[in-house]
Parts: structure tokens; C-alpha cells; sequence
């Protein structure tokens, strides 16, 4: 059977294999690629193979990004949610290190075991502490190994799960008392995390953890036509995984992103008219997401053909996630926005009149 996704390594492994073919420059220890060649996979390049872009923005931003892990120190990733901060981090562990599966995945409920390590406790009874009785956590495996290891929504995470955190980034070493080991990190160590600021007062981080890192800002994307990109790019790859979906009409995709950064910025494209924006994040993975699934309600409910009324279907669920008065707020810019406008917004104001009716 296939996957459903399979992590970065493995999707680009040819690209990755390519790079590290041509790379002709110094890497740091523990690297699989030079930081330009990491450049060079997050952002794309033509020259000396062509490599497709990953990430679609800011490219002083990815390098100082890169910058961080080379010189050893931790990296955070803040941001506004869909801003695809998981993403980077992803394709920035497997150029790096080969392998992205090294996460811990932040929650109320992350204990130290996932931090650091827990024991299998049948064999723990059987034959007492034991390096066979040990279970690493992601953590102790990438340190072992001299590879990055992930921990997403770290704000999301406890205080002590945090301070456990810090003394692991200070000493880079993990004690295991039970054994009368400690384990030091081997070179090509290092953390990337990722933070939600919409999470902020969550679980604030501490000081102390904070000057652990380097914090990187990952944007939301202002630009339209970048976001156009960034948002047809992404749901043609999530087509053609899933094997799903019909392809959406491309002025379409610009109607949907058009409708998504006006509701952000609570103004039209024109400057011309205010707009009340929603409490929810109108985020580009939002319509990465609303993108590919009006695709598949006019592959199987439909025509076969993407029209306005499954982007109004769509964004429909995207919206009342959170708050119902959302609903409300798309509506009233159908009716001040959309229902102005020609071509696809006529039809898409006439389909969102049901659809968002809520």
C-alpha cells in the first residue's frame, strides 16, 4: 500500500542526493549539505541541477535560518498559524541531517519521557534498568546520532517540559541515572522549534529558554501574487499525493487568495473600501486546504469542473471554525466586496448567499 505522505527525505530524495552530489562547499559537522546547498533545496534553484522551490518567500529570512543551525545554536520559528513554520522545519532537517522524523509534538499532555527517555517496563521487571529496557525519546535519538531533532508548538508544552528543554540545549547531554549514564550529544545536533503567536500566554517561555534560541519570524505572506503561487504549487502537490481532486481554473485561485488577504487586512486590494475582518486565521494553508477541497467536491459532487460555488462551499468550513459571528463577517464582505465585482465573483457571490448562510 502507499503512503499518504511521505516525509521530506524520501519525496526529494533524488534532489537531496543530487545536491550532496554537487556540493562543493564546506559543511559543517555532522551536515549532509553545505548551507548553500540548503539554500538551494528550501528555495530552489536552476544551477548546477534543478532543485523545486519548498518554500515560497523570504529568502534572507531562510538564510539566517540556515545561519543559526550552522553556528550550533537553536533555532525557533514564530508565527501567525498556516504560515508554514512546520514546513521549514521539515525540509530544513531533512537537507541537514537526512532525516525529519526526529519530533516531539508539543501538548498539555508532553511529559519529560518525550523530552528525554522512558523504559519498556516488561523488560524493565524482568531484568532491572537496562540499555535494552531504554526507550529514547526523539531527543536522546538525534543526539546520539548528530541530527536535528523537531519540537513543534513548544508554547503548547508545560514549564517543566520547558526547563527541561533548557538544560539540554545548555549542556547538550541527557542524564540517565538509572544507568549511571549521561549522553552527550554528538556533532550535527541541534533543535528546531516552532511557535504558534496566536499561543502566546498559553505557556509563555521563559526568559531563559528564550536565550536558547534564535528567533526567526516566518511571515504571513503579503504579496499576492506570491501567495497565488505558494497556494496553486502546494494544492497541485497535495493532488497529486492524494490522487484526488479536480484541478482548480487558475482565476479561480486568484479569487480565493483575493478573498483571503482582504479579510486579513480588513481592506480591499484597491485601498478603497475598510472591510471587518474574522477572528479566525485566514491563513495560506487555510486556502492551500479550501483550494483542494473545492477540487474534490467537483471531482465526486460535481461536474468535474471547479466553479465558484465549491470555493464558497468550501471556505464555508474553513470560516466557522472557531466563532459562528465569522460566518457572519464573510458575508457582509460578500455583500460589500464580491457582489461588486464581475466575472467569477458574481457567481461566487450568488453561491456564497447559501453557503455561508450559517
Amino acid at each position: 500500500m502507499a503512503e499518504i505522505r511521505l516525509p521530506a527525505e524520501l519525496k526529494y530524495e533524488s534532489e537531496l542526493s543530487a545536491l550532496a552530489a554537487a556540493d562543493q562547499g564546506s559543511r559543517p559537522p555532522g551536515w549532509r549539505l553545505s548551507p548553500r546547498a540548503v539554500e538551494s533545496y528550501v528555495m530552489g534553484s536552476e544551477a548546477p541541477i534543478p532543485i523545486t522551490p519548498k518554500y515560497i518567500g523570504d529568502r534572507a529570512m531562510v538564510q539566517v535560518a540556515i545561519a543559526t543551525l550552522a553556528s550550533d545554536r537553536a533555532l525557533m520559528l514564530v508565527g501567525e498559524p498556516g504560515t508554514a513554520k512546520s514546513w521549514l522545519s521539515e525540509h530544513l532537517s531533512a537537507a541537514i541531517s537526512g532525516t525529519s522524523s526526529a519530533i516531539v509534538q508539543g501538548t498539555a499532555g508532553t511529559s519529560e519521557e518525550h523530552i528525554k527517555y522512558s523504559w519498556n517496563y516488561a523488560l524493565l521487571l524482568a531484568e532491572g534498568p537496562s540499555e535494552r529496557a531504554l526507550v529514547p525519546s526523539p531527543i536522546l535519538r538525534a543526539m546520539r546520532e548528530g541530527r536535528f531533532a523537531r519540537v513543534e508548538e513548544i508554547t503548547r508544552t508545560s514549564s517543566e517540559i520547558q526547563d527541561a528543554l533548557i538544560s539540554i540545549l545548555s549542556e547538550k547531554q541527557i542524564a540517565i541515572p538509572e544507568l549511571g549514564a549521561i549522553v552527550s550529544a554528538q556533532r550535527g545536533f541541534n533543535i528546531i522549534a516552532t511557535a504558534n503567536t496566536r499561543d502566546r500566554g498559553v505557556n509563555e517561555m521563559s526568559s531563559a529558554l528564550k536565550r536558547r534560541f534564535n528567533f526567526v519570524t516566518v511571515p504571513v505572506v503579503e504579496d499576492l501574487e506570491q501567495e497565488i503561487r505558494i497556494v496553486t504549487k502546494r494544492e497541485a502537490e497535495l493532488r497529486g499525493d492524494y490522487q484526488v481532486g479536480a484541478e482548480p481554473p487558475a482565476e479561480l485561485a486568484r479569487l480565493l487568495v483575493t478573498v483571503f488577504q482582504e479579510l486579513r487586512r480588513g481592506m480591499t486590494t484597491d485601498g478603497k473600501t475598510k472591510i471587518k475582518s474574522p477572528s479566525v486565521a485566514l491563513s495560506t494553508a487555510e486556502a492551500i486546504s479550501v483550494l483542494f477541497g473545492s477540487g474534490i467536491l467537483a471531482q465526486h459532487f460535481g461536474d468535474g469542473v471547479v466553479t465558484p460555488a465549491e470555493i464558497a462551499r468550501s471556505l464555508a468550513g474553513a470560516v466557522a471554525k472557531e466563532n459562528a459571528d465569522d460566518l457572519k463577517t464573510v458575508r457582509e464582505y460578500c455583500e460589500t466586496v464580491a457582489k461588486t465585482r464581475k466575472g467569477p465573483w458574481a457567481e461566487f457571490y450568488s453561491a456564497s448567499k447559501a453557503a455561508l448562510r450559517g
